[in-house]
């Protein structure tokens, strides 16, 4: 199996959910929520892509580095490559529904683990997926992380206790999903929160705390304040609000703000390597990719999977090679051309 053969099949596989374009940038499936696309006019899931595509990096290629090293340390782990699988869910609501749940999630999870990287597992309107996702999970030895939508405190905080119980290392709250319309289809009671109201979820556990949906400097500082351990600058895919600016628009001065105070992810229209290094470049610890998985797993299970996550290793080193920079650590705005 190759990596052409693994995108042929994840097109067929996604019944239309997806159409698995050769770039993809949100055109195609415009407005498609349910779907895989962005919402309304989809102008948030293209920002995303067209905010990094917008940055060019300086090839540099006298120096001494020769095999750099790209993987990071973060929650206690070790990674291969700064990069997590981002939590997707609802294969019935928005992949065609051709597998169940724990076929999709189990393939991202295994993957994942194989490729030297670790999974993020989902919430959504259906309340048995975080469950059979947890479920997955625990089959793992909890070798991932666990994000939580915005419901009611009571009910957040109950289901940490679940991923706790899974052996998860790690939780979050995707509080951008508060305005996710599948949610709002189902009539689930999925709300914004106060500083007060996400210390309570983050003083509940002792796991690393992730608060996910991050877009400008004024709340990332509010995130500092809520004792969160990391934030992801997301728009969530560009599928809960249109027209907001792409993830590479905000991240600097979101980094400028807050770096060194709290661990910052990025996630919105990382593709392949040199779109990690630029996110790392622009002030991101890490990064999170969402799409990519889905079209792999479906495509090629686990080692569909796996044979992206080579690609972008291998991307992400000879991108090292061909800028200068021996560790993560050396990737920052040096990398980027200021034209």
């Amino acid at each position: 199996m190759n990596f052409p053969d693994v995108l042929r099949d994840g097109r067929l596989n996604l019944r239309g959910s997806c159409s698995v374009c050769r770039v993809c940038d949100g055109t195609v499936c415009s407005g498609e929520v349910p779907g895989m696309g962005g919402k309304g006019t989809g102008s948030s899931f293209k920002a995303n892509v067209l905010s990094l595509n917008k940055y060019k990096v300086n090839m540099r290629t006298i120096h001494d580095v020769k095999d750099p090293d790209t993987s990071i340390h973060l929650f206690g782990k070790t990674l291969d490559i700064p990069v997590f699988a981002a939590p997707v869910s609802g294969t019935t609501l928005n992949m065609g529904g051709k597998f169940t749940e724990e076929e999709y999630i189990s393939w991202v999870i295994k993957g994942c683990l194989d490729g030297g990287i670790y999974p993020m597992v989902g919430d959504t309107a259906v309340d048995s997926f975080l469950i059979k996702n947890l479920e997955a999970l625990k089959k793992f030895d909890g070798q991932g992380i666990a994000i939580i939508k915005p419901w009611e405190n009571k009910n957040v905080i109950e289901k940490i206790r679940k991923a706790e119980k899974a052996g998860a290392f790690a939780v979050g709250m995707d509080i951008d999903a508060c305005g996710l319309i599948t949610l709002a289809l189902h009539g689930k009671p999925v709300m914004p929160k106060t500083v007060e109201e996400i210390k309570e979820i983050v003083d509940s556990t002792n796991l690393p705390f992730i608060l996910k949906g991050i877009m400008t400097v004024d709340e990332a500082k509010l995130a500092v304040e809520t004792g969160a351990d990391a934030i992801v600058v997301s728009n969530h895919g560009g599928r809960v609000l249109d027209h907001t600016p792409g993830v590479a628009d905000v991240l600097p001065a979101i980094a400028k703000a807050v770096k060194g105070k709290i661990t910052i992810l990025a996630d919105g229209g990382i593709r392949n390597g040199i779109d990690v290094i630029k996110m790392i470049a622009l002030g991101a610890d890490a990064v999170l990719i969402g799409r990519p998985f889905v079209m792999t797993s479906f495509g090629g299970q686990d080692e569909g999977v796996k044979i992206y996550l080579d690609r972008l290793k291998s991307d992400i080193k000879s991108a090292m090679v061909l800028t200068g920079c021996k560790s993560i650590e050396d990737i920052d705005d040096r990398v980027l051309y200021k034209g």
